[in-house]
């Protein structure tokens, strides 16, 4: 045993044996209460074992993610606040957008873009977008790839937001790349 481990080893021996003496104590007074607090215990303690182990398919359950499908077609589902996300591979970087049906372009965060290796101080805030905000100042560039599952795309025009937002945005000019864009109760379903 190393230094550490002989103090530690004495010290959980003497709290299993304090531990012991009042289970024993306890059951002498009042053995039926003891062994029906020790189930309630015993119950617990199995009842967050079978949660931890068991996490990833409640939390799949209570919070749907992105899926796709053994067709092809991608689902999303409808999130909390009510909008849908895609978790997109942009030039192979993951990125997460919001599907905006009223926005015209796909829209990067100066975030996301610097993740990309673009330099918003770089780049030519040349355009402009009418938004619920306002007017803002846009640039252009072109995205090497944007792949969604199994759905492939290559050189895709873009802008980098003049303005500061929170999540980028995929808006019409992609989502019209789709043969099918389908709305089922709290899914969204692309399709080529």
């Amino acid at each position: 045993m190393t230094g550490d481990t002989l103090p530690n080893a004495i010290y959980l021996l003497l709290l299993l044996m304090a531990l012991g003496g009042v289970l024993v104590a306890s059951v002498r007074r009042s053995p039926a209460r003891t062994l029906q607090q020790l189930s309630v215990w015993a119950l617990l303690f199995l009842g967050l074992i079978a949660v931890f182990g068991m996490w990833g398919d409640i939390k799949a359950t209570l919070i749907p993610r992105q899926q796709v499908l053994a067709d092809g077609r991608v689902e999303l589902p409808r999130e909390p606040d009510g909008h849908y996300y895609a978790v997109a591979k942009v030039n192979g970087v993951p990125l997460r957008f919001v599907i905006d049906t009223g926005a015209t372009q796909v829209v990067l965060t100066r975030r996301d873009a610097e993740r990309l290796g673009l330099d918003p101080r770089m780049l030519a805030f040349t355009g402009s977008a009418s938004t619920a905000n306002g007017t803002i100042s846009t640039a252009p560039v072109r995205l090497d790839s944007i792949d969604i599952g199994p759905i492939q795309d290559r050189n895709v025009r873009a802008v980098v937001n003049g303005a500061e937002m929170e999540t980028s945005l995929l808006g019409m000019s992609y989502l019209t790349r789709f043969g099918r864009v389908e709305f089922d109760r709290d899914r969204m379903i692309l399709e080529r």
